[in-house]
C-alpha cells in the first residue's frame, strides 16, 4: 500500500435510489433520448417459448449493458423507467461527489479487479427488489466493437438468481468515440432491451452455456451499424485522434507514427495518407486501401500483438508520471517512476516520501486493463486497480501507444490462461 491515506470504502452498504433524486436524473436523461431521437426495442423482452402469454417482466432483474460513452447511463434511464436501479460505478466517478453517487444508487468499485464486496453489494441491491445495472466490458470500446467479458461474469449471473436483460446499444461509439469525445449529434440512435435468461435458466444452465449466450449478445459494430444505416457524420474534425487506435501503419508496418487532424490519418514515417469518410470508413489518398473498416485494422494490431506476446518480444518499459486515487476524494501525486510490462506482468515503482515503493500485477490477476487517451487534459493513461489503490500512470515520451499495452494485457492473459488450462 502506497501512502497512509484512508481508502475507498468498497464494503459499504449500496443505498437503493432516492426517490426523490430519480426525478432529476429522467429530467437529465429523456431531453438526451430526445435529442438523439433514440429508439429502444423492446420487443425482446418477455420471450415467449411455448405459446403462452409471459407477463410483463418486472424487477428486480440483472441487466448487462455494452459500453460506449456517457449516453449509454442516459439511455438506459429512460428505458428502465419509472423503475430504481443499482449501477455498478468506477471509482474515479465518485470524485463528482460521493454523497450524491450513492444517493442515486451507485456502488463504487474498481476496475479489473477481483472484488467479493462488489458481489455482496449487487446481491444486497438485489433483495432490495430493485435492477442491478452492470457494464461487464468495464470500459468505453476503444473502437466501437465488443470489449473482453470477463470469465466471472457467468457466476455472478447464477448468485443473482433473477431475470437476465441485455441492453446493447448502436451509435453511442459513432456520437462520441473514445478517442474523441465530444457530442457529434448522431440521429436516430439505437437500443435493444432483449431479455436473456429467465432466473430458472441461471440456475440449469451450465457456465459455458451462459458465457455462450452472453457473449453473442455482445457482439456489436458500430461502424458496421453506421454503413447500414447510411448515417452521416459531417465533423470537420471526426478523424482527429483516431491515431490513438491506429497507432501502426499498415502500409510501412512502423508503430507510433501514425497521426491524424481533421479528416485525415497519416503516417510520419512512410508519408502514406488516408481520409475517414462521412460513413466511417477509411480510404487511401494513393494507392491500396488496407483496412477500409476502422476495427479490422484494430484487430490487425492485435494480432500483430499476439505475435510478440508468444514470440517473448514484447515489452514495455517507460518512465511514466504516477498519480493514484485512494478514495473519492482528489488525486494524489505521487511523482515520476518506472512502469514495465512482460510476461511477468506489470511492474510499477516509484518514490513516495522518500520511500521507495513496488506495486505487481501478474498476467492471470489482469484479463484486460483500462486506458485512457486524454485523461482529464493530461494525456495518454493506463489506469491500475488494486483492491485498495488506483494508480494514473502516463507515460513520457511519444514512442509507446496505450492501445497496444490494452491489448498486450488481453493477449497475454489469453496465452498464460490457456497454457494453465
Amino acid at each position: 500500500m502506497v501512502g497512509k491515506w484512508k481508502r475507498f470504502d468498497t464494503a459499504k452498504r449500496p443505498q437503493r435510489q432516492s426517490r426523490f433524486l430519480s426525478p432529476i436524473i429522467w429530467a437529465a436523461s429523456f431531453p438526451k433520448a430526445r435529442a438523439h431521437k433514440s429508439i429502444i426495442d423492446k420487443s425482446g423482452l418477455n420471450p415467449n417459448k411455448d405459446g403462452q402469454k409471459n407477463p410483463k417482466l418486472k424487477p428486480p432483474y440483472f441487466i448487462l449493458c455494452n459500453h460506449n460513452s456517457f449516453m449509454d447511463f442516459m439511455i438506459l434511464s429512460k428505458a428502465i423507467f419509472p423503475h430504481r436501479a443499482n449501477y455498478v460505478v468506477a471509482i474515479d466517478g465518485f470524485l463528482i461527489s460521493e454523497w450524491l453517487l450513492r444517493a442515486v444508487g451507485c456502488i463504487g468499485n474498481r476496475k479489473f479487479t477481483r472484488s467479493i464486496s462488489l458481489v455482496k453489494n449487487m446481491l444486497l441491491a438485489r433483495n432490495n427488489g430493485d435492477i442491478v445495472v452492470l457494464y461487464p466490458e468495464a470500459r468505453y470500446s476503444l473502437c466501437g466493437t465488443t470489449a473482453v467479458l470477463p470469465e466471472s461474469l457467468g457466476k455472478m449471473v447464477r448468485k443473482m438468481n433473477v431475470p437476465v436483460v441485455t441492453f446493447i446499444c448502436h451509435g453511442h461509439h459513432i456520437n462520441e468515440p473514445f478517442w474523441n469525445l465530444g457530442n457529434r449529434k448522431i440521429k436516430p440512435t439505437e437500443a435493444e432491451m432483449k431479455q436473456l435468461f429467465t432466473a430458472e435458466e441461471t440456475q440449469t444452465l451450465s457456465n459455458d452455456e451462459i458465457m455462450s449466450r452472453i457473449r453473442e449478445a455482445f457482439v456489436y459494430d458500430d461502424y458496421a451499424w453506421q454503413k447500414e444505416k447510411g448515417i452521416k457524420v459531417k465533423a470537420k474534425d471526426r478523424a482527429e485522434g483516431l491515431h490513438k487506435v491506429l497507432y501502426q501503419c499498415p502500409a510501412c508496418k512502423v508503430e507510433y507514427k501514425m497521426e491524424s487532424s481533421g479528416t485525415k490519418l497519416s503516417c510520419a514515417h512512410c508519408g502514406k495518407v488516408w481520409e475517414m469518410t462521412e460513413l466511417g470508413e477509411i480510404r487511401a489518398e494513393s494507392g491500396e486501401t488496407e483496412f477500409s473498416h476502422i476495427p479490422d485494422w484494430y484487430e490487425w494490431e492485435r494480432e500483430n500483438v499476439r505475435g510478440e506476446v508468444h514470440g517473448g518480444t514484447y515489452k514495455f518499459d517507460h518512465d511514466v508520471r504516477i498519480t493514484s486515487l485512494p478514495n473519492a476524494k482528489k488525486f494524489r501525486e505521487l511523482g515520476m517512476g518506472r512502469l514495465q510490462h512482460d510476461r511477468d506482468g506489470f511492474l510499477l515503482t516509484g518514490t513516495h516520501k522518500k520511500q521507495p515503493f513496488e506495486v505487481r500485477w501478474t498476467v492471470p490477476e489482469m484479463y484486460s486493463c483500462h486506458v485512457e487517451y486524454d485523461y482529464k487534459g493530461q494525456g495518454q493513461c493506463i489506469d491500475l486497480n488494486r483492491t485498495d489503490d488506483t494508480f494514473y500512470v502516463y507515460p513520457q515520451g511519444s514512442e509507446f501507444a496505450v492501445t497496444k499495452v490494452a491489448l498486450a494485457t488481453e493477449e497475454l492473459y489469453q496465452m498464460v490462461v490457456g497454457r494453465e488450462g
